[in-house]
């Protein structure tokens, strides 16, 4: 079943603020949660996709990512397996004035955005393995105030409107609700005397220069984590990951299948008719290759061990040479009589040297006798 809107899902403009987002979802959250409506199968599967909305809508890349190719730009099982449901009821706010809007990790740690960097290599360097150099920018933990976004001297002091727990309750009907405290954004800390250098952030802005080591049998889709090289987050914390993602660029000789490789090959009339000896390609260098007389066109010869190891795991792949049979062109007068020639030399046992010919005319003929019956 495809999937609806997710503006639709929520009801909001596709201009819609975080603010008008968050208030529809919380709405719907309400509305559907199953543990309101237990046993409510339609009332889960409406809880779920708002949340599944929500959970794209409310993240910046995500929502642009999605307002751009829709619902091919955005895979929420790459963020943490998907919506959930179920779960107690208080869950659908912790999502809502917690941990989405404050990077809040488990035990108040925050942590930074993962980043994402994409490489390109050639088929080669991805069968070996190398090492790159990637610059990316990024948010890093300020040196000045060593993170903390007061002014060297001074620290942060414990928030007045929460009390330093970084949440506060609100009343809402018979619901008593905890949120994020919306002065100090979850800290708990609040900065009368930000640093001069980061203005109270805890980070600065800057680009580092990474060693990435690629390791041998990567294909496009592949990708690289290093953990602790995202972004630092505001205020201090755990930075992110960065994820390096992997596309190898297109061969002029090889194709890649799995662990195999695939290359196509021409060969002349003669060498396919009387058979021969050809140089074929590989990745370790010039290989030979026997051709046996009466060779047709398309048929693959497998060189064994000459493919690429995964680095998935898994045996060493193969080399599949494909070679088609090259029709000569430009012919003079005396190549083409001595071609009619050979023609005619072929009629006296046409079955014998192009059965498969005979074959297919034999099959024509019986089709078209049926038909007239």
């Amino acid at each position: 079943m495809a999937k609806r809107d997710y503006y639709e899902v929520l009801a909001v403009a596709r201009n819609a603020s975080e603010a008008e987002i968050k208030k529809a979802y919380r709405r719907l959250a309400m509305k559907y949660h199953p543990d309101r409506n237990p046993d409510d199968k339609e009332s889960e599967e409406k809880f779920k996709e708002a949340k599944e909305a929500y959970e794209v809508l409310s993240d910046a890349r995500k929502r642009s990512a999605y307002d751009q190719f829709g619902h091919a730009g955005v895979d929420p099982s790459a963020a943490g397996g998907g919506p959930r449901g179920g779960g107690n009821f208080s869950d659908i706010f912790d999502d809502v004035f917690g941990d989405i809007f404050g990077g809040r990790g488990r035990g108040g740690v925050y942590r930074g955005a993962d980043l994402r960097y994409d490489q390109e290599l050639s088929l080669e360097e991805a069968v070996r393995g190398t090492t790159v150099k990637v610059r990316i920018p990024t948010h890093v933990r300020c040196e000045t105030c060593e993170g903390s976004g007061a002014k060297p001297g001074t620290s942060p002091v414990s928030c007045s409107t929460c009390g330093g727990h970084g949440q506060v309750r609100m009343q809402q009907g018979f619901f008593s609700i905890q949120q994020t405290c919306p002065r100090c954004k979850g800290s708990g800390k609040t900065i009368t005397d930000p640093c001069t250098t980061c203005h109270g952030q805890g980070r600065v802005q800057e680009s580092k220069t990474l060693s990435v080591k690629i390791p041998a049998g990567v294909d496009t889709g592949d990708r690289i984590r290093l953990a602790g090289e995202g972004e630092m987050p505001e205020g201090g914390g755990v930075p992110g990951d960065l994820y390096v993602q992997i596309r190898v660029r297109s061969h002029p000789l090889f194709t890649r299948e799995g662990n195999n490789l695939l290359c196509e090959m021409p060969i002349g009339f003669t060498t396919a008719t009387l058979g021969g000896e050809i140089e074929a390609p590989s990745l370790e260098g010039r290989v030979r290759l026997k051709i046996p007389a009466g060779t047709q066109s398309g048929r693959v010869f497998r060189l064994r061990g000459k493919g690429v190891r995964s680095v998935h795991g898994g045996g060493l792949g193969d080399l599949l040479c494909r070679v088609m049979v090259e029709t000569p062109v430009d012919l003079t007068e005396h190549q083409r009589e001595l071609l009619r020639e050979f023609e005619r030399s072929l009629e006296e046992r046409e079955a014998d040297h192009n059965p498969r010919v005979r074959g297919w005319f034999d099959g024509v003929k019986r089709f078209f006798e049926e038909l007239k019956s």
